[in-house]
């Protein structure tokens, strides 16, 4: 059974210091490298997904709050609906 491989595109289009953008890249990197080894090894791409949500909300928490993060989230629909998590849109 053959898996897509899983690639992160970075949003270039946000106004971050340099440094804080390539620490992100190098993140989306470890992140996808992980994924596709994990997927290579049958887990599924559902449990992957939650697994890597829980994850992130947990360190968002644990660092910065829980009324901050809730704050953050709460924020996500719209920019789902703006297509931002959109693997396959294209950018101009």
């Amino acid at each position: 059974m053959t898996h897509a491989k899983l690639t992160l595109p970075f949003d270039r289009t946000n106004t971050l210091p340099e440094d804080v953008q390539q620490e992100r890249e190098i993140a989306l990197e470890y992140l996808a490298e992980a994924w596709n080894s994990a997927s290579e090894d049958g887990v599924d791409s559902q449990a992957l997904a939650h697994a890597a949500l829980f994850a992130a909300i947990a360190t968002l928490v644990r660092d910065h709050g829980e009324e901050a993060v809730s704050r953050m989230i709460g924020n996500i629909p719209n920019r789902i609906e703006s297509g931002e998590y959109s693997l396959d849109r294209v950018l101009q």
